[in-house]
């Protein structure tokens, strides 16, 4: 029987060096692939920068490949990630609001565009190193489920993955902890075991969001107000690409004692400082959505909603309250919902969907 073939995308980390060696010991035929994603033509620049972007990782990738006996190809997808990524993240914050590039880079650039030219090549599925399982259900779909540590859970970045995309996707390090992972390579001699996790935005490495913003847009950024919900004038800010709603540090108010952003409104240019239960929600609204374990939710559905990738999640009931939107009322206020970031749903331990989160306002829009 001729073996599956599998494309694992390698970033030159532990995880993803140990799911192409494991996904080999189980009878794959591999093919090692690293995203060449990186725009800055200068080597300085780009060797500087690392995490899963830079030479260091292809080189990583490629020791790795050579030890397993793996052929190792760099794939450059540099177009689709400035397009879908770096331009989403830009833009997002120029519209007050605060985007999850990771989630945009697993559904556009490592799903869509690797698959698509992995199937070309005659792969039968992609691979990565993400701490989440992937699992056909009895209801016939196809659900990304919790990893067996809750401590490395990535599922909530692969929530807007098609149906299509999961069906031609192998995760195989959801299975093990991160020590489990680290002690495996170690165990098959990958000079990768001790590496360290990258933390940061891979294109932003300085974590300067703002400057980066500045520099890659053409919309001029401008100072602006600090009102009160009434619309008082309290002073004035940098510009609202440097704030997220729960934001107390950096805001230079003398008010006497800690407040927090509750709302960025980039009509005006205005940022909302309120206090800090104001920053308190049990209503949370999201749209872009995307189905899952579920094909659709019922009006008072209860499922357990994460606001953020570190939110533990809450019980929370759905209901539709448009053609592409959810409301979502959680049984006890959440803290800093932020328009941008993803609203995902879990029906147990299975994703059952999600969405991106959005001001009420929007809703009312559409309707």
């Amino acid at each position: 029987m001729k073996k599956k073939k599998v494309v694992v995308g390698m970033s030159g980390g532990v995880d993803s060096s140990v799911a192409a060696c494991l996904l080999l010991e189980q009878g794959y035929e591999v093919i090692g692939v690293t995203m060449q994603i990186w725009q800055d033509e200068d080597r300085t620049v780009v060797e500087e920068n690392g995490g899963c972007c830079g030479l260091s990782a292809v080189d990583d990738a490629r020791r790795v490949a050579g030890i397993l006996g793996i052929p190792y190809y760099v794939m450059n997808f540099k177009n689709v990630f400035r397009e879908k990524v770096m331009d989403y993240f830009v833009d997002s914050y120029v519209r007050g609001k605060t985007p999850n590039p990771c989630i945009a880079c697993n559904r556009y650039v490592k799903w869509e565009a690797l698959l698509k030219r992995s199937l070309e090549i005659g792969a039968d599925y992609i691979a990565t190193g993400h701490y989440a399982r992937v699992e056909a259900l009895d209801n016939g779909r196809m659900a990304v489920r919790n990893s067996v540590t809750a401590a490395k859970d990535q599922t909530y970045a692969l929530y807007n993955l098609t149906q299509d995309q999961l069906r031609h996707t192998l995760m195989p390090v959801g299975a093990y902890a991160k020590e489990d992972i680290r002690r495996m390579a170690e165990e098959r001699g990958l000079p990768v075991a001790s590496k360290p996790d990258s933390q940061e935005i891979c294109f932003v490495p300085d974590n300067d969001y703002a400057g980066f913003i500045e520099r890659n847009t053409k919309v001029p950024l401008r100072e602006g107000n600090y009102v009160d919900r009434d619309g008082n004038i309290l002073g004035r800010h940098k510009g609202i690409t440097h704030y997220t709603i729960g934001q107390r540090k950096g805001l230079n108010l003398s008010m006497g004692h800690p407040v927090f952003v509750t709302e960025i409104r980039p009509e005006t240019d205005e940022v909302v400082i309120g206090e800090a239960e104001d920053v308190f929600t049990d209503v949370v609204y999201c749209s872009q959505l995307n189905f899952m374990a579920l094909p659709d939710v019922e009006d008072g559905q209860l499922l357990t909603g994460k606001i953020r990738y570190a939110h533990k999640g809450a019980p929370c009931r759905v209901k539709r309250v448009g053609r592409d939107a959810l409301e979502c009322r959680f049984s006890e206020p959440v803290r800093a919902v932020t328009p941008g970031q993803a609203l995902v749903l879990y029906d147990g331990e299975y994703v059952a969907g999600g969405g991106t989160i959005v001001p009420v306002q929007d809703i009312k829009k559409e309707q």
